[in-house]
């Protein structure tokens, strides 16, 4: 049997979380072992994803002539351009300084999460001295899909957000949401909202608080939820706003278009690889998005008008885009050629 050791063993929430554990399970069922301590005798490849603080097991490992891969997305950015705290500052930047170093010296292999994150990343730190391709996160398109259990309204829209956080400088997404609600309750009834909105992510009380104070729109916050309630939320939307900004590969896209539900955004990050034809509508953000300048709400209004007076159409494209690209057998496939090439 093959084994692929996974570091660092991840925990908590968030895409890298859930791409581990979804890859994980993957591997099992082609009958590939995993581990997480590269420690472990017989190890065949290490796939680090991300950065990790033990590179003192992966020179160990190198030394080994054990092929070390590394998953990279983006980079922390939003540090810089917004005040965040200074522990948050040391942190994002040490973080940046893991994942360079690994690239620069002990990855084998590089596999990116989009062509944009391979464009920024060759932009910052020039091309890499060994061998990279693109991979796209995949779902199980079994679990995510149209087909099952949904609670959407027929008597009013709804509008989603998914995010594992909404703090931390991630605020700026919670609120362009909030006024994409409003301007479409603007359009709609402005006397009878028929938007509504669906935050599903962590986010503060004070924040919450905060939102309540400055806006009348009907917004259920979820807070944070189990993995496998996704797909029912996913269902149970008319459109997922994807509003991380600059994202390699946002997975609540790519779960949201495989349940069958359109995207709406702004053009940045990976979100124009993602969401192409009726998968949804990407518009241009307006000012400078790395400067997370104000952006364009009204475009970002009208193309969710677009969207909400054809969701059949968008639905059904969204699934298409999803089975044509982001399926999970798919990833693990293009993951293990370049892990046990």
């Amino acid at each position: 049997m093959r084994k692929i050791c996974l570091i660092p063993r991840l925990k908590g929430v968030g895409g890298m979380v859930s791409f581990q554990e979804k890859f994980r399970r993957g591997l099992q069922t082609k009958g590939i072992d995993v581990c997480f301590d590269p420690n472990e005798q017989g190890i065949d490849a290490v796939l680090v994803i991300g950065g990790t603080h033990h590179l003192g097991s992966l020179y160990r490992i190198k030394n080994q002539n054990i092929p070390i891969v590394q998953r990279l997305d983006g980079m922390n950015w939003i540090h810089r351009v917004r005040r965040t705290g200074i522990r948050h500052f040391i942190r994002a930047e040490y973080g940046n300084l893991i994942l360079s170093f690994i690239r620069s010296r002990l990855a084998d292999r590089i596999i990116y999460q989009s062509e944009f994150s391979r464009e920024w990343w060759e932009r910052e730190h020039k091309l890499t001295r060994v061998a990279n391709t693109v991979i796209y996160n995949g779902v199980n398109l079994e679990s995510y899909s149209p087909r099952g259990e949904h609670n959407r309204p027929k008597d009013h829209y709804r509008v989603l957000i998914v995010e594992g956080s909404l703090m931390g400088g991630y605020d700026i997404g919670l609120n362009t949401a909030i006024g994409l609600v409003e301007g479409l309750n603007k359009k709609t009834s402005p006397s009878n909202p028929k938007v509504e909105l669906m935050v599903v992510g962590k986010v503060s009380q004070e924040l919450i608080a905060e939102v309540t104070k400055k806006t009348v729109i009907p917004i259920e916050w979820k807070g944070l939820v189990p993995s496998e309630d996704i797909p029912l939320l996913d269902r149970s939307a008319h459109i997922l706003y994807s509003g991380d900004i600059n994202a390699a590969c946002p997975n609540s896209a790519i779960e949201a278009i495989a349940c069958g539900l359109p995207i709406v955004a702004f053009d940045t990050g990976a979100l124009q690889e993602i969401v192409v034809r009726d998968a949804g509508k990407i518009v241009p953000y307006g000012e400078n998005p790395w400067q997370l300048s104000a952006p364009n709400i009204p475009l970002l209004v009208n193309a969710a008008l677009e969207i909400l007076e054809s969701n059949e159409k968008f639905r059904a494209g969204a699934r298409k885009r999803a089975e044509e690209a982001f399926s999970l057998d798919h990833m693990v496939n293009a993951y293990v050629e370049v892990l046990l090439q």
